[in-house]
Protein backbone atom coordinates (compact mmCIF):
# COMPACT_ATOMS: atom_id res chain seq x y z
CA UNK A 1 0.00 0.00 0.00
CA UNK A 2 1.31 3.57 -1.25
CA UNK A 3 2.62 5.31 2.01
CA UNK A 4 1.80 9.64 0.71
CA UNK A 5 3.45 12.49 2.11
CA UNK A 6 1.33 14.90 4.07
CA UNK A 7 1.93 17.70 1.28
CA UNK A 8 1.23 15.55 -1.85
CA UNK A 9 -1.16 16.52 -3.95
CA UNK A 10 -1.21 12.65 -5.89
CA UNK A 11 -4.29 10.44 -5.57
CA UNK A 12 -4.94 7.16 -6.37
CA UNK A 13 -7.69 4.98 -6.93
CA UNK A 14 -8.66 1.26 -6.55
CA UNK A 15 -10.52 -0.36 -8.85
CA UNK A 16 -13.40 -3.00 -7.78
CA UNK A 17 -15.60 -4.25 -10.56
CA UNK A 18 -18.29 -2.67 -8.29
CA UNK A 19 -16.38 1.15 -8.06
CA UNK A 20 -13.61 2.92 -7.62
CA UNK A 21 -11.90 3.40 -4.20
CA UNK A 22 -10.61 7.10 -3.84
CA UNK A 23 -7.49 7.59 -1.64
CA UNK A 24 -7.06 11.30 -0.64
CA UNK A 25 -4.09 12.08 1.14
CA UNK A 26 -4.87 13.81 4.89
CA UNK A 27 -3.38 16.03 6.69
CA UNK A 28 -2.39 13.11 9.32
CA UNK A 29 -0.73 9.86 9.02
CA UNK A 30 -4.17 7.85 8.51
CA UNK A 31 -4.77 7.15 4.63
CA UNK A 32 -8.07 8.40 3.64
CA UNK A 33 -10.60 6.68 1.35
CA UNK A 34 -13.92 7.81 -0.77
CA UNK A 35 -16.95 5.42 -0.75
CA UNK A 36 -19.47 6.78 -2.33
CA UNK A 37 -23.17 6.47 -1.27
CA UNK A 38 -26.23 4.97 -3.01
CA UNK A 39 -28.21 7.10 -5.31
CA UNK A 40 -30.74 7.68 -2.48
CA UNK A 41 -28.31 8.87 0.07
CA UNK A 42 -28.18 5.81 2.39
CA UNK A 43 -25.22 3.34 3.06
CA UNK A 44 -25.84 -0.11 4.03
CA UNK A 45 -23.24 -2.58 4.88
CA UNK A 46 -22.59 -6.10 6.86
CA UNK A 47 -20.23 -6.41 9.73
CA UNK A 48 -18.32 -9.73 10.42
CA UNK A 49 -15.91 -10.78 13.02
CA UNK A 50 -13.05 -13.72 13.38
CA UNK A 51 -13.89 -15.93 10.50
CA UNK A 52 -11.08 -17.07 8.92
CA UNK A 53 -11.46 -20.89 9.67
CA UNK A 54 -11.79 -22.45 5.88
CA UNK A 55 -15.37 -22.76 6.16
CA UNK A 56 -15.42 -24.72 9.47
CA UNK A 57 -16.83 -23.80 12.64
CA UNK A 58 -19.86 -22.66 10.52
CA UNK A 59 -17.91 -20.16 8.77
CA UNK A 60 -19.60 -21.49 5.52
CA UNK A 61 -22.82 -21.27 7.44
CA UNK A 62 -22.34 -17.36 8.30
CA UNK A 63 -21.35 -16.88 4.80
CA UNK A 64 -24.58 -18.03 3.46
CA UNK A 65 -26.38 -16.23 5.43
CA UNK A 66 -24.84 -12.77 5.14
CA UNK A 67 -25.47 -13.90 0.83
CA UNK A 68 -28.83 -13.77 1.84
CA UNK A 69 -29.21 -10.42 3.75
CA UNK A 70 -26.30 -8.86 1.38
CA UNK A 71 -28.62 -9.02 -1.64
CA UNK A 72 -31.97 -8.16 0.34
CA UNK A 73 -30.01 -4.88 1.57
CA UNK A 74 -28.03 -4.16 -1.41
CA UNK A 75 -24.99 -3.46 0.76
CA UNK A 76 -22.28 -1.55 -0.66
CA UNK A 77 -19.45 -3.46 1.62
CA UNK A 78 -18.93 -5.44 3.79
CA UNK A 79 -16.22 -4.28 7.26
CA UNK A 80 -14.24 -7.43 9.00
CA UNK A 81 -13.36 -6.85 12.77
CA UNK A 82 -10.08 -8.65 12.56
CA UNK A 83 -8.92 -11.96 13.18
CA UNK A 84 -8.99 -12.76 9.86
CA UNK A 85 -7.08 -15.85 9.45
CA UNK A 86 -6.54 -18.57 12.01
CA UNK A 87 -4.55 -19.65 13.92
CA UNK A 88 -1.49 -17.50 12.79
CA UNK A 89 -2.80 -15.21 10.63
CA UNK A 90 -0.70 -15.79 6.55
CA UNK A 91 2.72 -17.31 6.39
CA UNK A 92 3.09 -15.11 3.12
CA UNK A 93 1.17 -13.89 0.28
CA UNK A 94 0.88 -17.38 -1.50
CA UNK A 95 -0.75 -18.68 1.46
CA UNK A 96 -3.77 -21.02 0.43
CA UNK A 97 -5.24 -19.49 3.75
CA UNK A 98 -6.54 -16.80 1.76
CA UNK A 99 -8.23 -18.70 -0.45
CA UNK A 100 -10.08 -21.25 1.59
CA UNK A 101 -10.71 -18.70 4.07
CA UNK A 102 -12.09 -15.69 2.25
CA UNK A 103 -12.67 -16.13 -1.32
CA UNK A 104 -13.25 -19.67 -1.77
CA UNK A 105 -15.87 -19.07 1.47
CA UNK A 106 -17.37 -15.06 0.77
CA UNK A 107 -18.66 -16.41 -2.80
CA UNK A 108 -22.31 -14.79 -2.94
CA UNK A 109 -22.78 -12.01 -5.28
CA UNK A 110 -23.69 -9.57 -2.76
CA UNK A 111 -20.74 -10.11 -1.64
CA UNK A 112 -18.50 -9.64 -4.17
CA UNK A 113 -18.21 -5.60 -2.66
CA UNK A 114 -15.06 -4.14 -0.80
CA UNK A 115 -14.45 -5.82 2.08
CA UNK A 116 -13.03 -2.83 4.57
CA UNK A 117 -10.28 -5.07 7.10
CA UNK A 118 -8.42 -4.44 10.22
CA UNK A 119 -6.18 -6.97 11.58
CA UNK A 120 -6.69 -8.87 14.89
CA UNK A 121 -4.60 -10.59 17.17
CA UNK A 122 -4.23 -13.51 15.04
CA UNK A 123 -3.24 -12.04 12.36
CA UNK A 124 -0.10 -10.38 14.15
CA UNK A 125 1.11 -13.82 14.89
CA UNK A 126 1.11 -14.25 11.21
CA UNK A 127 3.20 -12.70 8.21
CA UNK A 128 1.15 -8.98 9.31
CA UNK A 129 2.47 -7.40 5.84
CA UNK A 130 1.52 -10.45 3.44
CA UNK A 131 -1.94 -9.11 4.94
CA UNK A 132 -1.54 -5.45 4.09
CA UNK A 133 0.04 -6.39 0.39
CA UNK A 134 -1.54 -5.25 -2.69
CA UNK A 135 -0.83 -8.20 -4.42
CA UNK A 136 -3.69 -9.66 -2.59
CA UNK A 137 -5.86 -7.04 -3.68
CA UNK A 138 -4.80 -8.39 -7.46
CA UNK A 139 -5.90 -11.99 -6.30
CA UNK A 140 -9.04 -10.12 -5.21
CA UNK A 141 -10.18 -7.18 -5.96
CA UNK A 142 -12.75 -6.78 -2.54
CA UNK A 143 -9.74 -6.95 -0.44
CA UNK A 144 -8.38 -3.82 1.62
CA UNK A 145 -6.51 -4.42 4.97
CA UNK A 146 -4.19 -1.20 5.92
CA UNK A 147 -3.43 -0.97 9.56
CA UNK A 148 -5.39 1.85 10.52
CA UNK A 149 -7.35 4.53 8.08
CA UNK A 150 -10.55 6.40 7.42
CA UNK A 151 -13.18 5.32 4.73
CA UNK A 152 -15.59 8.97 4.46
CA UNK A 153 -18.83 8.38 3.14
CA UNK A 154 -19.91 12.06 3.51
CA UNK A 155 -22.36 11.80 6.35
CA UNK A 156 -20.77 9.04 8.42
CA UNK A 157 -16.79 8.64 8.49
CA UNK A 158 -15.54 4.92 9.49
CA UNK A 159 -12.13 5.01 11.65
CA UNK A 160 -10.02 2.14 11.43
CA UNK A 161 -7.69 1.41 14.45
CA UNK A 162 -5.28 -1.31 14.63
CA UNK A 163 -5.93 -1.98 18.26
CA UNK A 164 -3.17 -5.23 18.61
CA UNK A 165 -0.51 -3.14 19.63
CA UNK A 166 -2.27 -1.60 22.42
CA UNK A 167 -2.14 -4.95 24.29
CA UNK A 168 1.14 -5.21 26.57
CA UNK A 169 0.20 -8.63 27.20
CA UNK A 170 1.16 -9.08 23.49
CA UNK A 171 4.78 -8.19 24.20
CA UNK A 172 5.42 -9.20 27.84
CA UNK A 173 3.78 -12.69 27.87
CA UNK A 174 3.01 -13.80 24.38
CA UNK A 175 2.50 -17.25 25.20
CA UNK A 176 2.76 -20.03 22.34
CA UNK A 177 2.35 -16.84 19.77
CA UNK A 178 5.24 -15.41 18.17
CA UNK A 179 4.02 -11.67 17.05
CA UNK A 180 5.10 -10.09 14.02
CA UNK A 181 5.92 -6.57 15.31
CA UNK A 182 7.61 -5.59 11.97
CA UNK A 183 6.97 -1.59 11.65
CA UNK A 184 4.98 -1.21 15.88
CA UNK A 185 8.40 -1.15 17.71
CA UNK A 186 9.26 1.30 19.49
CA UNK A 187 5.66 0.26 21.21
CA UNK A 188 5.17 3.37 23.08
CA UNK A 189 6.08 5.58 20.22
CA UNK A 190 3.73 3.79 17.29
CA UNK A 191 0.81 3.90 20.30
CA UNK A 192 1.64 7.52 20.67
CA UNK A 193 1.70 8.66 17.13
CA UNK A 194 -1.59 6.51 16.89
CA UNK A 195 -3.45 7.96 18.94
CA UNK A 196 -2.54 11.73 17.61
CA UNK A 197 -3.64 10.51 14.73
CA UNK A 198 -6.87 9.29 15.53
CA UNK A 199 -7.45 12.08 17.68
CA UNK A 200 -6.55 14.52 15.35
CA UNK A 201 -8.72 12.86 12.59
CA UNK A 202 -11.56 12.71 14.70
CA UNK A 203 -11.64 16.33 15.71
CA UNK A 204 -11.47 17.52 12.12
CA UNK A 205 -14.21 15.01 11.30
CA UNK A 206 -17.39 17.20 9.51
CA UNK A 207 -19.51 14.17 9.37
CA UNK A 208 -22.55 13.60 10.80
CA UNK A 209 -21.82 9.94 12.09
CA UNK A 210 -18.76 8.85 13.76
CA UNK A 211 -17.82 5.44 13.60
CA UNK A 212 -14.58 3.43 14.95
CA UNK A 213 -13.85 0.15 14.04
CA UNK A 214 -10.87 -2.25 15.61
CA UNK A 215 -10.52 -5.58 16.41
CA UNK A 216 -10.26 -5.69 20.26
CA UNK A 217 -13.11 -4.73 22.84
CA UNK A 218 -13.99 -1.96 25.01
CA UNK A 219 -16.58 -2.79 26.80
CA UNK A 220 -17.89 -6.14 26.84
CA UNK A 221 -19.34 -9.18 29.08
CA UNK A 222 -17.50 -11.66 27.01
CA UNK A 223 -14.48 -13.63 27.66
CA UNK A 224 -12.18 -11.40 27.05
CA UNK A 225 -14.20 -8.56 28.86
CA UNK A 226 -12.90 -4.83 28.59
CA UNK A 227 -9.38 -4.15 27.14
CA UNK A 228 -7.88 -2.28 30.07
CA UNK A 229 -6.06 -0.57 27.76
CA UNK A 230 -8.17 0.97 24.69
CA UNK A 231 -9.95 1.76 27.78
CA UNK A 232 -7.44 4.07 29.57
CA UNK A 233 -6.04 5.15 26.05
CA UNK A 234 -8.32 4.99 23.52
CA UNK A 235 -11.98 5.52 25.36
CA UNK A 236 -11.14 9.53 26.18
CA UNK A 237 -10.57 10.36 22.69
CA UNK A 238 -13.60 8.57 21.33
CA UNK A 239 -15.75 10.27 24.56
CA UNK A 240 -14.12 13.41 23.81
CA UNK A 241 -14.84 13.59 20.21
CA UNK A 242 -18.65 12.21 20.25
CA UNK A 243 -18.53 9.59 18.47
CA UNK A 244 -21.48 7.44 17.79
CA UNK A 245 -20.34 3.43 17.60
CA UNK A 246 -17.34 1.66 18.63
CA UNK A 247 -17.34 -1.58 16.49
CA UNK A 248 -15.13 -4.95 17.42
CA UNK A 249 -14.45 -8.25 17.18
CA UNK A 250 -12.24 -10.30 19.31
CA UNK A 251 -15.24 -11.78 21.57
CA UNK A 252 -16.40 -14.69 19.45
CA UNK A 253 -20.14 -13.52 20.41
CA UNK A 254 -22.85 -11.03 19.05
CA UNK A 255 -23.54 -8.40 21.52
CA UNK A 256 -24.64 -4.82 22.21
CA UNK A 257 -23.86 -2.86 24.83
CA UNK A 258 -25.49 0.89 25.31
CA UNK A 259 -23.01 2.96 27.59
CA UNK A 260 -24.62 4.74 30.37
CA UNK A 261 -21.96 7.47 30.63
CA UNK A 262 -21.73 8.65 27.29
CA UNK A 263 -23.49 8.33 23.86
CA UNK A 264 -21.43 5.12 22.38
CA UNK A 265 -22.75 2.49 21.55
CA UNK A 266 -20.52 -0.75 21.62
CA UNK A 267 -21.42 -2.98 19.01
CA UNK A 268 -19.61 -6.45 19.11
CA UNK A 269 -19.84 -8.64 15.97
CA UNK A 270 -17.11 -11.30 16.65
CA UNK A 271 -19.38 -14.76 15.42
CA UNK A 272 -17.95 -15.78 12.30
CA UNK A 273 -16.89 -18.52 12.79
CA UNK A 274 -15.82 -20.41 16.19
CA UNK A 275 -17.79 -19.29 18.82
CA UNK A 276 -17.56 -19.65 22.86
CA UNK A 277 -20.77 -21.37 23.90
CA UNK A 278 -21.91 -19.96 27.98
CA UNK A 279 -18.95 -17.55 27.89
CA UNK A 280 -20.48 -14.59 29.86
CA UNK A 281 -19.70 -12.21 32.35
CA UNK A 282 -21.59 -10.44 34.28
CA UNK A 283 -22.92 -7.08 33.39
CA UNK A 284 -24.89 -4.11 33.90
CA UNK A 285 -28.33 -5.23 32.38
CA UNK A 286 -29.40 -1.25 31.80
CA UNK A 287 -26.38 -1.47 29.40
CA UNK A 288 -26.29 -5.08 28.02
CA UNK A 289 -28.92 -4.85 25.47
CA UNK A 290 -27.69 -7.75 23.32
CA UNK A 291 -25.84 -11.03 24.20
CA UNK A 292 -25.41 -14.53 22.18
CA UNK A 293 -22.95 -16.78 22.14
CA UNK A 294 -23.16 -18.56 18.31
CA UNK A 295 -21.98 -17.43 15.67
CA UNK A 296 -23.73 -14.64 13.18
CA UNK A 297 -23.12 -11.67 11.79
CA UNK A 298 -24.11 -7.50 12.05
CA UNK A 299 -25.75 -5.24 9.34
CA UNK A 300 -26.32 -1.63 9.39
CA UNK A 301 -27.95 1.24 7.51
CA UNK A 302 -27.55 4.75 7.46
CA UNK A 303 -28.77 7.27 5.86
CA UNK A 304 -28.43 11.39 7.42
CA UNK A 305 -30.80 10.80 10.34
CA UNK A 306 -30.78 7.48 11.05
CA UNK A 307 -29.20 4.25 11.69
CA UNK A 308 -30.47 1.29 11.88
CA UNK A 309 -28.79 -1.73 13.49
CA UNK A 310 -29.31 -5.43 13.36
CA UNK A 311 -27.64 -8.93 14.40
CA UNK A 312 -28.22 -12.19 12.92
CA UNK A 313 -27.34 -15.75 14.14
CA UNK A 314 -25.82 -18.49 11.90
CA UNK A 315 -29.57 -19.17 10.09
CA UNK A 316 -30.53 -15.35 9.48
CA UNK A 317 -32.54 -15.12 12.29
CA UNK A 318 -33.09 -11.53 13.54
CA UNK A 319 -31.93 -11.48 17.27
CA UNK A 320 -31.68 -7.81 18.17
CA UNK A 321 -32.76 -4.49 16.76
CA UNK A 322 -32.05 -0.83 17.38
CA UNK A 323 -31.77 2.48 15.83
CA UNK A 324 -31.55 5.82 16.80
CA UNK A 325 -31.76 9.41 15.29
CA UNK A 326 -29.93 12.16 15.32
CA UNK A 327 -30.85 15.15 17.55
CA UNK A 328 -33.77 11.92 19.13
CA UNK A 329 -33.40 9.64 22.12
CA UNK A 330 -31.92 6.11 21.17
CA UNK A 331 -34.76 3.73 20.43
CA UNK A 332 -34.39 0.40 20.55
CA UNK A 333 -36.60 -1.04 18.22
Amino acid sequence: MVSPSHNSMLFFLFFTANLWVCFVPSTAELQRFEHPVKADGSLSFLVVGDWGRKGLYNQSLVATQMGVVGEKLDIDFVISTGDNFYENGLTGVSDPAFNESFINIYTASSLQKQWYNVLGNHDYSGDVEAQLSPILTKMDHRWLCLRSFIVNAGFVEFFFVDTTPFVNEYFTDPDEYTYDWKGILPQQEYLSNLLKDVDSALRDSTAKWKIVVGHHTIKSAGQHGITIELEEQLLPILQANNIDLYVNGHDHCLEHISSTDSQIQFLTSGGGSKAWGGDIREWNPEELKLYYDGQGFMSMQITQTHVDIVFYDVFGNVLHKWGISKGHDAAEL
